[in-house]
């Protein structure tokens, strides 16, 4: 299978080099394995395999010493643990042997929940980078020439990338849902009523991308609002979903949206997930491409070295905003539109958010068109590949 390359690799190395330690988390298939395997270690395990994880859990000791014995008066040594969160005590003697200089980890997790829900779990505060993986982005496969229908319809995890058929891509999808997230999910015991929560998946892929109403949905599911946040809470955790937080600071005092929304992490797998087909009504590809932008902006905002936050803006009486990237220093508002003919109509609720913040200073429509246009002095129309200039 082609090796895809990676924009997370040079942050990875360049902290390996470094001797930095990384916690390393992203769903899986999304390539960690293979970007690790470019890395030459010193001592590679894989708490995935029950046996060695069973050995390790009795006694983690006999891990610690053999990671003392690779001690050298040169250079650290680099240890990598996949699926740290199987094992969650491993944290503490990790940080024990960063404090004492004896090697370098990079430790790698497909879940948070476990680290996130114990109390005595050590996240290694001030001790590791974070970084997280992610399926590709657009600067990533752009050589491949993707289509954006198919970035849409078929997602953009590695192996989907490399893959010929729309059949094959279907199949490796649907083992993806029906597999790893029902693994998931009982692999760590996360929700006793599997039912209950394949009909949540459902409709939770089907809503992807829209403002969140718990009480709608518990309605249609049939259960308390309160287990349908928790099961949110569950895909958040396990990295399946990307929360995005509204944007609420108004000088005008206007009713804003403070409810949050929630988009699958692959566009891929929240079809197979919503068991939807590959023919979809042209209103509902907008949505998708809404979507899409959301989380290529999320992606590529994690490997800029200022803080950036992308965030979404509603005020209750009507106008609204797709996705406001924040910088220290500017708003960014954009509109998402599923046409190849943007005009000022297009923009209407853009100059509205402009007029309202000073800091935002242009305001973009994201299109299908093959080059940049001006619409007015404020308002831009780009292609969606562009985007990126944005941040």
């Amino acid at each position: 299978m082609e090796t895809i390359p990676r924009k997370i690799e040079n942050a990875l190395k360049s902290a390996v080099a470094r001797d930095k330690s990384i916690l390393l988390l992203g769903p899986r298939q999304t390539g960690k394995t293979t970007l690790l395997n470019q890395l030459s270690a010193d001592l590679s395990i894989s708490f995935i395999q029950p046996p060695l994880r069973l050995r390790y859990e009795q006694d983690l000791s006999q891990l610690m010493n053999e990671i003392e014995a690779l001690q050298r008066n040169t250079t650290l040594p680099l240890v990598i643990i996949d699926e740290v969160q199987k094992v969650p005590l491993v944290m503490d003697m990790v940080q024990d042997l960063i404090d004492r200089n004896v090697a370098k980890f990079i430790l790698t997790g497909s879940s948070a929940r476990k680290l996130r829900r114990s109390s005595h779990v050590n996240l290694l505060p001030g001790r590791v980078i974070p970084l997280r993986m992610t399926p590709c982005i657009y600067p990533e496969i752009a050589y491949l020439n993707p289509t954006l229908e198919n970035l849409l319809i078929e997602g953009s995890l590695p192996k989907i990338i490399t893959l010929d058929s729309f059949a094959e891509k279907q199949e490796w999808l649907n083992a993806y849902v029906s597999i790893y997230l029902e693994e998931e999910v009982r692999s760590e015991a996360l929700v006793r009523n599997l039912g209950q929560f394949a009909r949540f998946l459902e409709l939770a892929a089907s809503v992807s991308g829209k403002i969140i109403n718990y009480t709608k949905l518990s309605q249609e599911i049939g259960i308390a609002h309160t287990s349908i946040a928790a099961f949110y809470q569950v895909l958040e955790d396990c990295l399946i979903v990307e929360r995005f937080e509204p944007y609420l600071k108004t000088k005008t005092h206007r009713k804003l949206t403070k409810t949050h929304k929630f988009i699958f992490f692959d566009l891929g797998v929240r079809r197979l997930a919503a068991k939807e087909g590959r023919n979809l009504p042209t209103e509902f590809m907008g949505h998708l491409f809404e979507q899409f932008i959301g989380l290529e902006l999320l992606y590529y905002s994690r490997y800029q070295p200022q803080p950036i936050s992308i965030h979404f803006w509603r005020d209750l009486n009507g106008p609204e905003i797709d996705w406001v990237i924040q910088t220290p220093e500017a708003l960014i508002p954009i509109e998402v539109k599923w046409t190849t003919t943007p005009t000022m109509q297009d923009a209407k609720h853009l100059q509205t958010f402009l007029r309202e913040y000073e800091e935002a200073s242009k305001g973009y429509i994201v299109c299908r068109i093959p080059r940049k246009m001006k619409l007015s002095e404020t308002i831009y129309a780009i292609p969606w590949q562009d985007i990126y200039t944005l941040i």
